[in-house]
């Protein structure tokens, strides 16, 4: 089972290669060491979000809970890595029966954070739990990083509809992630079917301007489309005049014409003198759809106009000039020996640079002030604080191997629209700046 059977029924293939080379060469000496089987705890989290950045969003749990719970290693990897020569045959042999069996905490899918919030716990023995770093990784950075971007753009449109269109501007596979993740942070709907079809998140499209150059004329390419598509579509209209295509739409299609698309020009100016052209010849309901390279800085500036909806590619599936949110996966704690009753030792890597980090297995829970809105972001190894009890972040997602917290795709993005609203109001600001809420250790 994976999350799509929440919607429809899609194959995942084993993620169980979606990793680097040194993750299996140190279960190899691990187990040559005897050290393999010591109980483990590994904690994923940023120690600082993109620059300018005022919170992060996470994304990617249904997609990591994917993941592990299709992590194996089938008898052509296995073939694969023995031709390689990369581990030796005892290794092999470990990784052919290979099943995650540990527990899995993390923050909620939606669920905002900041720097040093744990955002996924991974508990269980050394060696199965290092195995799931990079796939674990690749995952959050890129998911949390296009959520991230779609929540300051949903920000920026102030309840206007947000249309993810990005599929051409990314790799195929990173596109339909793309779209889950946007649709988590806070946007409408997908040109991409693969994330339609995989995710059930509403997907949309009329024509290109291939279709009005295919035709002898931009009234023939109207009259094709809305002969096929019905009156309540929506006409490209900046091919050539976008005045004369505007009344030749309404001439067309009638005031019931559902909405025409610019794509090209001032958007700002070219939106208010559509609207206006719109309303005098009668078609007061037919909406303007806006795309053209937008960020949350140009949604931000057509707040004014009179547009509905906005279509957006490039800026979203490349996280807005931040790709990644520069997660890491860290052992924080492990057992002095492989005996089930061994205590665990905290551990953290020492540097004279930014990264060092803090060991213990943490929980996280979030401060709020006398109104309600979040005020700190407090992280702990030792016992909540009464006050504190009942606001942890972190939920159970594994527990002993098997997957317990599945849910639909909309409740994260429910749970983004909470956890937004619950943050200081100068989260929203688009200037740069720093983490809306700090961070505090106790």
């Amino acid at each position: 089972m994976n999350s799509a059977d929440l919607g429809r029924r899609v194959g995942v293939p084993s993620t169980a290669l979606f990793t680097d080379q040194y993750e299996l060469t140190m279960v190899q000496a691990a187990l040559k060491a005897g050290t393999a089987d010591r109980h483990s705890v590994f904690e994923a989290f940023t120690r600082r979000l993109p620059e300018g950045r005022r919170y992060g969003v996470v994304a990617g749990t249904g997609r990591v809970l994917d993941a592990v719970e299709n992590f194996h290693f089938d008898d052509e990897m296995i073939g694969f890595l023995r031709q390689q020569h990369i581990v030796d045959g005892p290794t092999l042999q470990w990784l052919a029966d290979y099943r995650f069996s540990g527990d899995i905490w993390g923050y909620p899918e939606g669920e905002v954070y900041f720097p040093g919030s744990p955002v996924l716990r991974v508990e269980g023995s050394f060696a199965e739990c290092v195995l799931l770093e990079t796939v674990i990784l690749s995952i959050l950075n890129h998911d949390s990083a296009i959520a991230a971007a779609a929540s300051r753009m949903s920000a920026a449109a102030g309840g206007r509809r947000l249309i993810e269109m990005g599929a051409r501007r990314t790799h195929e596979l990173s596109a339909v992630a793309s779209a889950r993740a946007a649709y988590v942070g806070g946007f409408d709907a997908t040109s991409d079917l693969a994330a339609g079809f995989r995710y059930g998140i509403p997907t949309v499209g009329t024509s290109a301007h291939a279709f009005t150059l295919l035709h002898d004329t931009e009234r023939d390419a109207f009259r094709a489309q809305v002969d096929s598509l019905g009156r309540g579509t929506t006409l490209l209209v900046d091919t050539y005049d976008v005045a004369e295509a505007v009344r030749a739409a309404v001439e067309i299609a009638g005031p019931e014409l559902g909405a025409v698309r610019i794509d090209s020009g001032d958007l700002l100016l070219v939106a208010h003198r559509v609207r206006q052209q719109l309303d005098e010849l009668g078609a007061t309901g037919t909406k303007i759809v806006v795309t053209s390279d937008l960020d949350e800085y140009a949604i931000a500036s057509l707040a004014a106009a009179p547009v509905d909806a906005y279509g957006v590619g490039t800026q979203l599936v490349t996280g807005s000039g931040h790709p990644t949110c520069s997660m890491v996966y860290k052992l924080v704690a492990r057992a002095g020996s492989a005996e089930p009753d061994a205590p665990l030792v905290p551990v953290a890597k020492k540097s004279l640079g930014a990264k060092s980090s803090k060991g213990g297995r943490k929980w996280a829970a979030r401060r709020t002030d006398e109104d309600g809105a979040a005020e700190a972001e407090v992280i702990g190894t030792g016992p909540v604080p009464q006050e504190l009890a009942g606001r942890e972040l972190l939920v159970e997602l594994v527990r002993g191997g098997a997957v317990v917290a599945r849910e639909p795709l909309e409740a994260a993005r429910e749970r983004h629209v909470s956890a937004r609203a619950g943050l200081p109001m100068s989260a929203m600001q688009l200037s740069r700046g720093e983490p809306v809420i700090g961070t505090e250790y106790v």
